[in-house]
């Protein structure tokens, strides 16, 4: 560890999370400027009146004040603002179908049947992702040339009366006019597609990509080199679904050649999509299609496409009546959606099993969701809210025709897919509102059983907030339905895909079993497609106008614009590839000075990507700069969702390599009241003698059982690389912010750890090892006296840093009894240990030892912890005493009021 200097001086690097903010919000000032970055990346620091840059709040390091610089990247307009980002919500099915492809089971790259499972799962998720972008295409080509070109604007039709006969008997002039809105919507997909963020940082190619699993978080989170090819196969598919809708459909084979033109451009693009597999298993297969579809070859196959869309406007046919190529094209193509999302959700089953051996020896909590197949029921989501948003603006678009309409004239018709669609959106709708009120009286009776048994404070609640009922209340009630969103959030996809799935059988079943279908459910499906047509349209629309809105709407960007294109090329841009490089860029750039230390700190989102321009940081930094690096990450989701989710992309594994390299000075801000953030560093946590244990990441790159917790001077209990912090705060206090209530997932760096928390990230402070919390407290508080001079290397000594007393041994005051005196405490010899029961036996495991004494080796098979139902009963929790500040150890904001009070 490198001792900290004179010149010593931290750079606290911060990144925001969903919702965006502003640089004043994520510095903590009154006003901040732009120092870095182009516009879209801001990199902020605090300024005066002025308007000129100033550094942070001093930063205090146990008895030392170090100099502080804030600078905060700012993010936000690159998922929300104007009315262009605004639209990209239309595109979330294909958003959500891209990051279906992310969460899939890592691949064993010693097992070939997983390496082939692997390959056809990427190849069955980019062809899902394809027959997306072709049912879009198709129902905008019926909503406009067959309702309205052929049906709406026929000759004699009494639908927009307003139109002159004269033109509705050209029908070159109607095909044209009603096909341009479909070629410029392909236009904008393909021009969405070639956009990406200009990345200010130096270009470093990874060698890894997302076939790998990665050995630190997000390694492979890397652009694809297959997008170009994968871009112009989708423009091509969709072109050529274009024209077979106006030629008969793919089931209707024709001579004529623009139709077989079509078919082979479509079949093309199957083929090409199939084959252009993940770039980092380079097979033969994969060489031979990115060299076919080369620059040149892209550019024939669209201009082939586009020229084939052209002669269908000029030459469209008779257009008297619904399109016969309507309805096949439509089946075809959600037969073939169905059949893909089938086999995504068999061929993960194996594919999971075989990835299972990497996760098996962890615990419950920390394994992937649905043991890896997360996969299937985003992807069926994608599918259905695709299909679905399509149906809507069609139902839409035919009702607003036919209103009003002239009697005897005739009714405007949609391919019988439609109805089809409605009914699955029916009944739908009607199982999802079943689930819920079952779920609702199983929620009510645990809380009623709950209630008879007197509710009692959970036993982390009530070490946490020792003394002071009040508190105790009101987080242990937070701390629950907090527990209860992050426990069952992802069983809720689970629930819609079954949903989805029963609701795809009834379908088929009233369209080709014979079933008679429920023409209530069907009008239900009409009513919710509608309104999810009609409400997303209006919610763009105020994204455009209003930034709360945009932000609101912003969330959706923020959680699926994070991965890059992968299996769906017509998705906006990745912000992580521009956020992750930058990030790391600016703080080698500060790292150049050998006296600074930088500290990157992300909230929620931005704590994943602070985990991973760390990583990349940590890999290009040489040995000696490394130890100048620290991560601290609040509210943040890097274990109970990320690692559960996409398992290939930031496995529990890689977490623990970024531990053992990080050492120490990973710290992890976080909250029992905050539903979306959980712990990060430690789990299957307990309260066992009046102390928190658990187990945890180590700063050496294992795992295991850690020492007791800690109490800090702020109130916030340190275990491992957890600071759990106490929620209502413990406050006010004297010349620092404060915030009353209950805080959940906001405000994280008001607390007054989140300092202590960035001094020990920059290797400033260091956690007491062994020294556990004391269930007494002082009969009256101590007037702290003034600390001695001595060299800031003191500081660093394990006593006194996490509320232990200076005089006191930290080791023993857990041990102490009441009748005990200081003195006769440090003439113990015996060191405690802590009893871990598993199988109804006790194993007795020694503390480690402190930082003057050589560290003990790691504990091989350490024995899991039991659940806290399990643990030895407390007595009377809710009755400890208000845990005091130790001499000497009250907080720097607070010495003065403690002295002006007694004087």
């Amino acid at each position: 560890m490198q001792v900290p200097g004179p010149d010593t001086r931290v750079v606290e690097l911060r990144v925001h999370g969903i919702l965006g903010t502003t640089g004043d919000e994520l510095t903590d000032s009154v006003a901040s400027v732009d120092v870095a970055g182009d516009g879209v990346g801001r990199i902020m620091r605090p300024a005066d009146r002025l308007r000129r840059p100033v550094p942070g709040p001093m930063l205090n390091a146990g008895d030392r004040s170090v100099p502080r610089i804030v600078e905060g990247y700012v993010w936000g307009a690159m998922t929300s603002g104007g009315l262009a980002k605004a639209t990209w919500a239309l595109l979330f099915p294909f958003a959500l179908a891209n990051m279906a492809h992310w969460m899939l089971p890592p691949t064993r790259t010693a097992n070939p049947l997983s390496r082939m499972l692997g390959s056809v799962l990427r190849g069955l998720l980019r062809l899902s992702a394809l027959l997306l972008t072709m049912l879009l295409v198709a129902q905008l080509t019926v909503i406009t040339l067959d309702l309205v070109a052929a049906q709406c604007l026929a000759p004699g039709a009494q639908c927009m009366s307003f139109i002159p006969d004269a033109l509705r008997g050209v029908d070159v002039l109607r095909s044209t006019a009603l096909l341009v809105p479909v070629a410029l919507a392909v236009l904008l997909m393909h021009r969405l597609s070639t956009v990406s963020w200009r990345v200010s940082a130096p270009k470093k190619d990874s060698p890894q990509h997302s076939a790998l699993a990665p050995m630190l978080p997000g390694e492979n989170v890397v652009s694809d080199p297959d997008t170009p090819a994968l871009r112009a196969l989708h423009v091509t598919a969709a072109l050529s679904t274009v024209a077979l809708v106006a030629l008969g459909g793919p089931l209707a084979p024709s001579f004529d050649p623009r139709w077989l033109v079509a078919a082979v451009l479509l079949v093309l693009s199957l083929v090409g999509t199939a084959g252009l597999d993940d770039p980092a298993g380079m097979r033969e297969t994969s060489k031979v299609f990115r060299t076919l579809l080369g620059r040149r070859a892209r550019q024939v196959l669209m201009s082939v496409g586009g020229v084939l869309v052209a002669s269908v406007a000029l030459l469209p046919g008779e257009l008297r009546g619904p399109l016969p190529g309507s309805g096949s094209t439509i089946d075809a193509i959600t037969a073939l959606l169905v059949l893909t999302c089938v086999a995504v959700a068999v061929l993960l089953v194996p594919a999971s099993l075989l990835a299972r051996p990497e996760w098996k020896s962890s615990p419950k909590q920390l394994r992937p969701w649905a043991g890896g197949w997360m996969t299937a029921p985003v992807l069926m989501l994608a599918t259905m809210l695709g299909n679905g948003f399509g149906a809507g603006l069609a139902l839409s678009v035919r009702e607003t025709l036919s209103v009003p309409r002239a009697p005897g004239a005739a009714e405007l018709l949609l391919p019988a897919a439609f109805d089809d669609v409605t009914f699955f959106w029916g009944s739908a709708v009607v199982l999802l509102a079943a689930s819920l009120l079952l779920a609702l009286p199983w929620l009510l009776v645990r809380r009623f059983r709950r209630s008879e048994d007197g509710d009692p404070i959970p036993d982390e609640v009530a070490l946490l907030h020792a003394g002071r009922k009040e508190d105790q209340r009101k987080a242990a009630s937070a701390w629950k339905f907090a527990d209860l969103q992050r426990r069952y959030s992802h069983q809720l996809f689970l629930v819609i895909a079954g949903v989805l799935t029963v609701s795809t059988a009834a379908s088929l079943a009233a369209r080709f079993a014979g079933m008679p279908s429920v023409g209530w459910l069907s009008a239900i499906g009409v009513v919710t497609l509608a309104g999810l047509a009609v409400g997303l349209l209006r919610t763009v629309f105020l994204a455009a106008t209003k930034r709360d809105t945009a932000r609101v709407l912003g969330v959706l960007g923020d959680l699926a614009l994070f991965w890059p294109r992968e299996a769906h090329p017509v998705v906006p841009p990745c912000y992580a590839l521009k956020v992750i490089p930058e990030l790391a860029d600016r703080a080698a750039e500060h790292l150049s000075d050998p006296n600074t230390r930088v500290v990157l700190v992300g909230h929620s989102q931005g704590s994943l990507l602070a985990a991973v321009a760390a990583a990349r940081l940590l890999e290009k930094l040489p040995e000696q700069d490394r130890e100048r690096v620290g991560l601290v990450t609040a509210g943040s989701q890097l274990q109970w969702a990320y690692p559960r989710a996409f398992p290939g992309v930031v496995p529990h594994s890689a977490l623990r390599d970024l531990a053992g390299s990080m050492g120490e000075r990973w710290r992890s801000l976080c909250r029992g009241t905050d539903p979306l953030g959980g712990a990060v560093t430690t789990w299957n946590r307990q309260v066992y003698n009046g102390m928190l244990i658990g187990v945890g990441l180590r700063g050496d790159g294992t795992e295991g059982p850690l020492p007791a917790a800690t109490r800090g001077p702020t109130g916030a209990l340190v275990l491992g690389g957890d600071h759990w912090l106490p929620d209502p705060q413990r406050g006010p206090f004297s010349c620092r912010r404060w915030v009353p209530g209950v805080l959940g997932h906001s405000d994280y760096s008001g607390d007054p750890e989140w300092d202590r928390a960035v001094a020990m990230a920059a290797g400033l402070e260091r956690p007491v090892r062994g020294a556990a919390l004391p269930l007494s407290t002082p009969e009256a508080p101590q007037i702290p006296s003034a600390p001695a001079p001595h060299a800031f290397g003191a500081s660093l000594s394990p006593q006194g840093d996490d509320g232990g007393s200076i005089t006191d041994s930290v080791e023993d005051l857990p041990r102490r009894t009441p009748g005990e005196t200081a003195e006769t405490t440090r003439t113990k010899r015996s060191r405690p240990v802590i009893p871990f029961r598993k199988g109804g036996s006790e194993t007795e495991v020694p503390e480690q030892q402190t930082h003057e004494e050589s560290a003990p080796e790691p504990v091989e098979d350490a024995p899991e912890l039991p659940a806290q139902q399990g643990s030895e009963a407390r007595s009377e929790p809710s009755t400890l005493p208000e845990i005091t500040e130790p001499r000497g150890r009250i907080a720097p904001w607070e010495r003065g009021a403690s002295l002006r009070s007694d004087s």
